[in-house]
């Protein structure tokens, strides 16, 4: 009978645990620091806030974590200028301006924010459902939830769900939270509060 009893408080305080894990922050707002620069574009860091905006080499940009992450739950917020089309990629790698890995689309709207593509591989894995595009907030400050546990992908926009996804492949790998600019020029977006607590 107390064993039947315990089995429950054992199992909460194991939720618990998860669910409490320490949260790091990715981002100081004074300087890039644990953080490395791909590319020429320009990534740097303004009244607080980390910056990303397309050079004049127009080229795709990437800034990238020197940790790496398997299974997280990572938080942000990002406010689009101009074309705004970036993106976060998470399990990824990088060598020069070719990365591998997959990225949680920050776009203008109509653009898919909140899906996942595959760069260099398979392309779209899942788009949002269109009708959802309307919690994008453009030229304002948006929050995004990215989780990922195992092979399972779920991202949230503005508080509301925007995909639910399992890969085998996904699952299988490990590697750096990266952030995106665009080639094409143009581009310029704002982050801040960025936000990850690893999930054991």
């Amino acid at each position: 009978m107390k064993k039947n009893l315990l089995f429950p408080i054992i199992l909460l305080l194991c939720c618990q645990g998860v669910m409490l894990a320490q949260t790091e922050s990715l981002f100081n707002g004074k300087d890039l620091s644990g953080w490395t620069i791909y590319g020429t574009e320009l990534w740097y860091v303004e009244d607080g806030l980390l910056v990303c905006e397309s050079g004049p080499d127009k080229e795709y940009g990437y800034l990238g974590t020197e940790k790496e992450y398997k299974n997280f739950e990572l938080t942000l917020e990002f406010k689009q200028g101009a074309d705004g089309n970036s993106g976060v990629f998470f399990r990824s790698s990088i060598e020069g301006t070719k990365i591998t890995g997959w990225q949680v689309e920050v776009a203008p709207p109509g653009s898919n924010t909140g899906g996942i593509y595959e760069s260099y591989g398979r392309g779209w894995l899942i788009q949002p459902d269109p009708e959802l595009d309307k919690f994008l907030k453009f030229g304002e400050w948006n929050s995004m939830k990215i989780r990922v546990v195992g092979d399972l992908v779920e991202t949230w926009l503005n508080g509301q769900k925007m995909i639910e996804f399992k890969d085998q492949k996904i699952g299988e790998a490990m590697g750096s939270i990266a952030l995106q600019i665009h080639s094409g020029g143009g581009i310029k977006v704002q982050w801040r509060n960025l936000n990850i607590t690893e999930i054991k």
